[in-house]
């Protein structure tokens, strides 16, 4: 009998022992890893001049051919919800840390890691097209390290009057003769200097259902994003590029009109209502 219970007793400690092991094995965080793949429909993007020959080119609803030379977009304030509804937020206060640009010319950019996220079920994503209100101010000595990146010769994610970040920036040609399409959104503010208010709002959040829950624990997930600029011209609402001044122009520059630009802001990143998602979708999860 003193065996026995001798026997029962270590079997016991070993179970407890193994069962104490694989809890430690287990980290608290991981690493989750969102790439942003760029489209016209089903065809990643590439970029090129007025001539190219290789660019991907699109024809519009209205049947308006056109292709992207540049593209690039400010993604912030990131979320993730848990299965069981709570959300894990990523330094959405915190530009250096929490927002990137996406750069189709750049690699690099196109992957965004999100570093010490807890272990977990996640069913859902959310992140800003843009930067919120708050914080769309630039700040070099607040955010130093996004002010250089949106900044940068190459990048120039800021409005030249400097009172805020551009959220997208699409350069490109359209029509057989390659007229020049440049297609820039971001918040405007109105009045003076020392009384600034906000005018057209251009951020955009954004909501997406993951296809396959994320899973964050021994291994760190990868989310692969779309973003389908075929919507930039054949969304919501259907437009046609043309040049000129008046109010029923869209292309190149003169669309920073508020009225203008909205039509493009609500293509690309939803309405904010009744549309959360815009040109994004989740097209697969890797655990």
């Amino acid at each position: 009998m003193k065996n026995l219970k001798n026997y029962l007793l270590l079997s016991a400690c070993t179970l407890a022992m193994v069962s104490c092991s694989k809890s430690d094995d287990m980290p608290v965080a991981n690493h989750v890893t969102l790439h942003f793949n760029n489209t016209f429909k089903n065809t990643t993007i590439i970029l090129g001049g007025a001539s190219s020959t290789t660019a991907t080119t699109n024809t519009s609803a209205v049947g308006q051919v056109h292709h992207l030379s540049e593209l690039k977009y400010v993604i912030s304030n990131i979320r993730l919800i848990k299965a069981d509804g709570g959300e894990i937020t990523y330094h959405v206060n915190d530009l250096d840390k929490g927002a990137t640009v996406i750069d189709q010319a750049k690699q690099p950019s196109l992957d965004y890691v999100l570093t010490n996220i807890p272990s977990g079920t996640y069913k859902q994503i959310k992140f800003g097209l843009g930067v919120k209100q708050d914080l769309n101010t630039i700040d070099q000595v607040r955010f130093p390290t996004f002010y250089a990146t949106a900044g940068a010769n190459d990048t120039k994610m800021m409005w030249e009057w400097g009172t805020g970040y551009r959220f997208t920036k699409l350069e490109g040609f359209y029509e057989v003769d390659n007229k020049t399409m440049s297609i820039h959104t971001g918040s405007t503010i109105e009045g003076k200097e020392g009384a600034y208010t906000q005018g057209v709002d251009a951020y955009r959040d954004i909501t997406l259902d993951l296809t396959t829950d994320a899973i964050v624990g021994q291994r760190g997930p990868k989310i692969t994003i779309t973003a389908d600029f075929n919507k930039l011209l054949s969304g919501k609402t259907n437009i046609t590029l043309s040049t000129g001044t008046g109010m029923g122009n869209n292309a190149t520059p003169n669309v920073h009109t508020a009225v203008q630009m909205l039509k493009f802001v609500d293509n690309l990143g939803g309405n904010g209502s009744s549309d959360i998602s815009g040109m994004f979708s989740i097209s697969k999860v890797e655990n």
